[in-house]
């Protein structure tokens, strides 16, 4: 099986999620079963019906949480250094409409674009690894091509 690199951050928030879904959401949820099962008939029964698919949610975020942190690789930024590579923290600039945007490649489970972590199999983060400060790099996006000057690159 292949390891799945995470940040420490990214790996304690996952943690986190399962603990909540097993400590409170699984036994909310087993409890409101219970009650919807005391209301009869549950072939007609919407309580049961929309408890018993929030239960299959919940168990299937469980094993998903459950098997993405058996295989974590946890990687500390703050001992790498160098060229771009996971975990790094790059500061670019948009050539055409000089933009500048922040981003720090992280793993696929904890990527979140709006928060500026960068899923690393991503266009983007895929052309930037192994690219120092001063490359330009050209990504094929959704919207076209872009090209990015890599102006920062920190590990922290």
């Amino acid at each position: 099986m292949e390891k799945i690199p995470l940040t420490r951050a990214g790996y304690d928030k996952l943690d986190a999620e399962l603990k909540q879904l097993k400590s409170v959401e699984r036994p909310a949820i087993i409890k409101a079963i219970a009650e919807a099962r005391e209301h009869g008939d549950l072939s007609e029964n919407a309580e049961y019906h929309s408890a018993k698919e929030k239960q299959s949610f919940i168990e299937g975020r469980i094993k998903e949480l459950e098997g993405v942190i058996s295989l974590a690789d946890v990687i500390d930024p703050t001992k790498l250094s160098g060229t771009v590579k996971f975990g790094a923290t790059v500061e670019l600039v948009d050539e055409d409409t000089d933009e500048e945007r922040t981003f720090q490649i992280v793993g696929e489970y904890e990527a979140d674009i709006e928060a500026g972590k960068l899923n690393i199999k991503s266009p983007l983060a895929r052309a930037l690894i192994g690219k120092d400060v001063g490359d330009s790099v050209e990504v094929r996006t959704p919207g076209g091509e872009k090209s990015y000057e890599i102006l920062q690159i920190s590990y922290n």
